[in-house]
């Protein structure tokens, strides 16, 4: 099976994580914090530079308040 990754998508994700975050007045550093990951890895995810599991989709909108339906795009 071929590894398949949309650059789209996950610019989009990103902008929208970061939309959110920034919305609750919270750092890349805060959401680290809050998710338990690298605050490089929140920036990476934000810059759309890195596929994301799904696992730390659940932490970041756990983290976030929200559901994990409102960060994808």
């Amino acid at each position: 099976m071929k590894y398949y990754r949309d650059n789209e998508v996950l610019k989009l994700f990103g902008d929208k994580v970061r939309a959110v975050r920034l919305s609750k007045k919270m750092s890349q550093e805060d959401l680290a914090y809050e998710t338990g990951l690298e605050y490089s890895q929140i920036n990476r995810i934000e810059l759309g530079k890195i596929n994301t599991s799904i696992s730390h989709l659940f932490l970041i909108a756990k983290a976030l308040k929200v559901s994990p339906k409102e960060l994808l795009p």
